[in-house]
Formats: structure tokens, C-alpha cells, sequence
């Protein structure tokens, strides 16, 4: 048996969004979809070398509750997890049990160091 699911840490889910410039175009912005629990673990890490310093791509396991297909609740790839300031960019989402209790998210962070 797994270890228990502790839902500590307060995450706000955001989605890009085309906003109006007020010029007849748009620009695409963050938009929070509101604050979830989760239970944050780190997976891996990789540190490479770029021309303004080192970079470190971290992937993290985020299990958070469980939420329907079409509810705005439910983390989707291609949105993002924010707490403070650090973000998760969400790459797959997937039932984390049979019942649907909560939902498995696997994240990046790029951090420059």
C-alpha cells in the first residue's frame, strides 16, 4: 500500500485566457481558476548549464482532490499550479485511484539558479 495522501499545501489552478487589449486585439494572460489542496512531492531533477546561468527543470508528482471531466475544479495539460513564486506547469493528469478520489498531475518548474 501506497503512503497516505496529505493535502497540505494550497495551490491556485490558472488557465491562459485571451484577454482584450482594449484595441481590438488581445493578449493571453493568466487567469486563476480558484485554490485547491495537494500533496506536493518532487520526482526528479536535472540541472543544465544556459548563457544566463544554470537552469534546473524539476518534475513533481501533485496529487490534489478529484473532480468530473468539464468541472473547472479539474486540472488539465497546459495549465498550471501556482503557490507564491513557483509555477507547475500541469504536462498529464490522471485518476490517482480507483475511485476517483483524487487526481494525479505530473509538473515541471524551471527554475534559473
Amino acid at each position: 500500500m501506497g503512503r497516505t495522501v496529505e493535502l497540505n499545501r494550497q495551490l491556485t489552478l490558472e488557465r491562459r485566457q485571451r484577454i482584450s487589449d482594449g484595441a481590438g486585439g488581445f493578449e493571453r494572460d493568466w487567469v486563476a481558476l480558484g485554490e485547491v489542496w495537494a500533496d506536493v512531492q518532487m520526482r526528479s531533477v536535472r540541472v543544465t548549464e544556459v548563457s544566463a546561468g544554470t537552469t534546473a527543470l524539476e518534475r513533481h508528482r501533485i496529487i490534489v482532490r478529484g473532480a468530473p471531466q468539464g468541472d473547472p475544479q479539474r486540472p488539465m495539460p497546459g495549465q498550471r499550479f501556482v503557490e507564491g513564486s513557483r509555477i507547475y506547469g500541469i504536462e498529464s493528469v490522471a485518476e490517482h485511484d480507483s475511485a476517483g478520489l483524487y487526481l494525479l498531475c505530473w509538473t515541471r518548474e524551471e527554475v534559473l539558479t
